[in-house]
């Protein structure tokens, strides 16, 4: 009865380590194999996510044959068009949980899109110092630090300085706190300039509100004149009833785009608060002329509102003229709802 004992025993395997790892694995193997099988490139498992992935490289690639005629949603589309990118990892995790090929195949489009319009904006594209630094800034009318706005602008390094919507109890306080780094100012309704260099030749441009919140000024720099514009257009709102109300800024972009056009110096700065990104078509009256600084010369997307949590680079430095941008970049958050932006130009 012993031998029998001993030659039964070994039979139960249960407590062989050798014997339970090589199960373990057998079954780890044929856990990835069954999960490799699950993966289907033909039938009904992931159309949904493919078509919603097709949809979206529709929208990024077409954005601007979506018509405004309704609520102006081309134009909303436009503004926050970079945040379309988000989608693209959130369909490639669904497309993967649904072990769909042809789904995961899909989401390559909207990706390629998205990289075509937006990826070079994801490297610094900086060439080093300029002849001269711009900086524009909405200070906001509802400030919370002034002075700390005024110590922002003073230790920003730039030699020309915009300001948008300066209420008119605030002008006293930014002009007596900027007077000793810009010697030279203007301000006419509710936007400014200050600046190193000396100024001319000032004069208000119409852009059909009623109300003064454009000029223009020649600046003369060291390296020769140039004509700087500074605007802020009208404010937009996404309303249930309406849409994206732009009426009014579309108006006021195609006239400051026509007092550019009519510009006889040939080298152009547009600083301001346009109330519009580079993507949107109604801003077509300007950017079609004048190529964005950030674009350019930029590190990322450069988004300036809300000061927040930026979503959207609305705030512009735009040049013409054979200005080349060497550097764009943000500033740090101040009592503003904006942030404020330079860039730096050689003549």
């Amino acid at each position: 009865m012993a031998q029998l004992d001993r030659a039964v025993e070994p039979q139960g395997g249960g407590d062989d380590p050798a014997s339970s790892g090589t199960t373990g694995r057998r079954t780890g193997r044929a856990r990835v194999g069954a999960w490799c099988r699950g993966w289907r490139p033909a039938g009904r498992r992931g159309w949904i996510t493919a078509a919603l992935a097709v949809l979206l490289a529709g929208l990024l690639a077409l954005h601007s044959s979506l018509p405004n005629s309704v609520g102006n949603l081309g134009s909303l589309l436009e503004t926050f068009l970079p945040w379309l990118g988000l989608a693209v990892p959130l369909l490639v995790a669904v497309a993967v949980l649904r072990r769909s090929a042809v789904a995961l195949a899909a989401v390559l489009l909207p990706a390629i899109v998205w990289l075509n319009l937006f990826g070079g904006l994801l490297f610094d594209k900086s060439s080093g110092k300029g002849d001269f630094t711009v900086l524009t800034h909405n200070v906001a009318a509802a400030n919370s630090d002034p002075a700390g706005t005024i110590r922002l602008l003073n230790n920003s390094g730039a030699q020309i300085v915009a300001l948008e919507e300066l209420a008119g109890q605030a002008v006293p306080t930014y002009a007596a706190g900027l007077a000793a780094a810009y010697p030279y100012h203007a301000v006419e309704g509710t936007v400014g300039l200050w600046s190193k260099y000396p100024l001319g030749d000032v004069s208000e441009v119409d852009i059909k509100i009623g109300w003064t919140r454009a000029f223009r000024a020649t600046v003369t720099t060291p390296q020769g004149p140039l004509a700087v514009f500074v605007a802020h257009l009208p404010s937009v709102r996404v309303k249930f009833d309406a849409g994206f109300t732009a009426g009014q800024r579309d108006v006021s972009a195609q006239a400051l785009g026509d007092a550019i056009e009519a510009e006889h110096l040939k080298k152009v700065l547009l600083l301001g608060d346009l109330n519009g990104t580079m993507n949107d078509r109604s801003l077509a009256p300007i950017t079609s002329q004048m190529r964005s600084a950030q674009g350019a010369a930029g590190d990322g997307f450069g988004f300036s509102w809300p000061a927040s949590f930026p979503m959207a680079r609305i705030d512009q430095i735009m040049s013409k003229g054979g200005l080349k941008p060497t550097d764009s970049r943000t500033l740090p958050a101040d009592g503003s709802d904006h942030l404020a932006i330079a860039a730096s130009f050689t003549y």
